[in-house]
């Protein structure tokens, strides 16, 4: 007969980590939500919009800075 084996199933990462990237998807969302819009209902008309210090300068910082949130969380050790 087999023996059943009472094995815990054990996550990935840490608490920690996965607090830590919660916070980096936060981040990303933000930096793409700040990027969207700007555009102009009617295709012959341009809007200066697009060239907002928002989209341009903020959101791009906010993607990137949640990326390198995501790789400390995947690389922080676990504390287990």
């Amino acid at each position: 007969m087999k023996e059943k084996i009472n094995q815990e199933q054990e996550f990935l990462f840490g608490k920690r980590n996965y607090i830590i990237m919660g916070i980096g998807i936060v981040f990303i969302t933000l930096g793409f939500i700040f990027m969207s819009g700007g555009g102009s209902d009617d295709p012959n008309v341009f809007n200066e919009e697009i060239y907002n210090w928002q989209r341009i300068r903020l959101a791009p910082t906010l993607v990137l800075i949640g990326l390198g949130i995501e790789i400390y969380a995947i690389l922080a050790d676990s504390k287990k």
